[in-house]
């Protein structure tokens, strides 16, 4: 690689790593060691390639998913199991709740399989069609279908708090003082 595709490189990476990092923490459960790692291998596979990729984001995205779709796929898995979790720094309070939204959904997607996992990323994070997601996946779009249904049946059950939020993040429930009022013909 010769010096212009290095600083290309070196600015990419500074530009982009942290939105292509939250992507990889999505995609690894919430797991931040294992999603360095994803990007990591990543950009290491893009580096090699780089003066030839047209579109990088998009080329490294995709190195992302199919490493992702890898892990799942193999036999033998070899599990690192954490044991405890170090204290966050403190953080102002958040009025809107929006942090303890996080925890329970990134709490609850570390639940679901890698499979169902990828494919809630790729479609409601990333907002890929399903075709797209098929694709990228290597199956069929029945079957992305079918995984997103169980996925979001599974995410529902893991975490029923979020079934009461709106599109934007906002509690759509009522009240709790709310009383139906009952109308009469």
């Amino acid at each position: 690689m010769d010096a212009q595709a290095q600083e290309s490189f070196r600015q990419f990476v500074a530009g982009r790593s942290s939105a292509l990092l939250k992507t990889a923490v999505l995609l690894s459960g919430g797991d931040q060691h294992a999603a360095e790692d994803l990007l990591q291998n990543a950009l290491v596979k893009a580096a090699g390639r780089w003066q030839r990729i047209d579109e990088p984001e998009a080329y490294v995205r995709r190195i992302l998913y199919r490493q992702q779709v890898s892990r799942w796929r193999l036999k033998w898995r070899r599990r690192e199991v954490t044991v405890a979790e170090l204290p966050e720094a403190a953080a102002a309070p958040d009025a809107s709740g929006t942090a303890e939204l996080r925890l329970v959904l990134r709490t609850a997607l570390s639940r679901l399989t890698a499979r169902q996992r990828t494919v809630l990323v790729l479609r409601y994070f990333e907002d890929l069609p399903e075709a797209d997601v098929a694709r990228l996946l290597g199956c069929s779009v029945g079957t992305v279908r079918s995984t997103t249904h169980r996925s979001l049946a599974r995410l529902r059950t893991l975490a029923p708090e979020l079934a009461a939020l709106g599109p934007d993040g906002s509690d759509q429930r009522p009240p709790r003082d709310f009383s139906p009022v009952e109308v009469r013909p």
